[in-house]
């Protein structure tokens, strides 16, 4: 009896831990892959085709032996700094283990991006937990496991969205952990973690200042320990990145410590031909004579040119850049190019659905940042100064629901607290309504 009640209460243990969650979330995207490689993926996979758009087309650079370089499909540019190195670098070995643009190569990719996914469950849980309790936590996690946005990105687009999500989760749990530490090693570990970040994707350095002055500010008035922190914990993320900025320097001759890209992004959303956000048949991947161009000028260059006539764009025009800035943060926050209004009536009703929730996750996210400073509760002010800061870069280039996902784990921690909040209220009514019954009501 006792050996039974003590194998019941492991299963228990097993089946309420964090690491129960993980598995099943991984199980749930397997499903949904094991259906779009037999529905949607039948006939690509078959012939070949490339796929992961850029990112792909730079890992079979790598894996060809041509080096990190020609992002672009339709013709082969040299050496490039498109990207981070670590997401087209991990693309390669697989490309180099099972094939370049093989059917196992898309199997084994896509289940790395939803390892990654599933792995995200972790931090959102301990992100809730500390914030607004072990129950929030909990909940969190497991919608995560089922939520649309988590599963579609790390099973239909391959690109290093899923493992943003959860660098950009392990950061601010790790933040969490750190603040008021006066532990060198943690701050060296947290400067570490952020490097790697911003070398899977740079744009989760925009929540880089903010958060760090947040897990610093209890030792502000301490200023030579918190200075020596500050110091070792820069001087580790500065070694990070400095292999991958010392190799643009040598190849381009020019500091670039992230990503090359930027001028490009910038001038797709800032341009004569934007109708209302960017223009994305304006892109070198899509336009052959934009590709011509950039291959024959070379990559900095190229960029070096759309950087001047976007600059020149936003000085000459800044009522259409309000106007643009205006439709990207709709773009952002709604993840609709388009009105939901004027979408309405013209979808079906299985998109209107998603429409619904388009427009309820970000409200319920930002009632949680309400319902938090209402309780002062100031464990929430990292979440968010990430909904703060990290779509700022997209205002200004251009906004999707993609470049968004990193921040949706902390969107949905605080979505749920948004959900969870009125309930001891509403409990609260319910028992004193509860009790003005008559006992004659009660027993019938």
């Amino acid at each position: 009896m006792l050996n039974r009640l003590r194998q019941e209460g492991k299963l228990k243990q097993i089946l309420c831990s964090v690491g129960f969650v993980v598995v099943v979330a991984f199980l749930v995207r397997t499903v949904f892959l094991y259906y779009y490689f037999h529905s949607v993926m039948e006939r690509v996979i078959q012939t070949d085709q490339a796929f992961g758009f850029e990112a792909g087309a730079v890992a079979a650079a790598i894996a060809q032996g041509r080096g990190f370089s020609s992002p672009l499909r339709m013709v082969q540019t040299g050496p490039t700094a498109w990207f981070t190195p670590i997401y087209p670098y991990l693309l390669a070995g697989v490309f180099k283990l099972c094939g370049v643009f093989s059917y196992s190569s898309n199997l084994v990719i896509r289940c790395l991006d939803n390892a990654f996914s599933s792995f995200t469950c972790w931090p959102i849980y301990a992100i809730g937990a500390r914030t607004f309790g072990k129950r929030v936590g909990k909940a969190a996690a497991w919608i995560w496991v089922f939520f649309p946005m988590s599963i579609f990105f790390s099973t239909v687009w391959v690109w290093d969205t899923a493992l943003a999500a959860l660098m950009l989760a392990l950061i601010v749990a790790a933040t969490f952990s750190l603040r008021g530490s006066e532990r060198l090693g943690s701050w060296i570990g947290y400067g570490a973690l952020w490097a790697v970040g911003s070398m899977v994707n740079p744009g989760i350095v925009s929540a880089l200042p903010p958060l760090a002055l947040w897990a610093l500010w209890p030792l502000r008035r301490r200023f030579a320990t918190a200075g020596r922190l500050v110091v070792a914990s820069s001087l580790i993320f500065a070694a990070g990145i400095m292999p991958w900025t010392i190799r643009n320097y040598v190849v381009f001759h020019k500091l670039i410590p992230f990503r090359s890209n930027f001028a490009l992004e910038l001038w797709l959303g800032n341009n004569p031909a934007v109708p209302d956000s960017w223009a994305p048949w304006m892109h070198p991947d899509d336009d052959r004579s934009e590709a011509a161009k950039y291959a024959r000028m070379t990559e900095i260059p190229y960029m070096e040119e759309k950087q001047r006539e976007a600059v020149l764009f936003i000085r000459t025009h800044p009522l259409d850049i309000m106007n643009f800035v205006l439709h990207r943060f709709s773009n952002n926050w709604l993840g609709m190019d388009s009105s939901p209004a004027d979408l309405w009536s013209h979808v079906p009703p299985l998109t209107r659905l998603g429409i619904v929730g388009n427009c309820i996750f970000p409200l319920l996210s930002l009632l949680g940042v309400l319902f938090a400073y209402r309780e002062q509760n100031e464990s929430a002010v990292p979440l968010a100064l990430v909904m703060i800061f990290f779509p700022l870069v997209f205002y200004m280039t251009h906004a999707s629901t993609r470049y968004r996902h990193p921040m949706d784990p902390i969107m949905l921690v605080l979505a749920v607290y948004a959900l969870a909040y009125p309930v001891p209220y509403l409990l609260k009514r319910f028992s004193g309504l509860e009790s003005r019954i008559p006992a004659s009501h009660t027993t019938d």
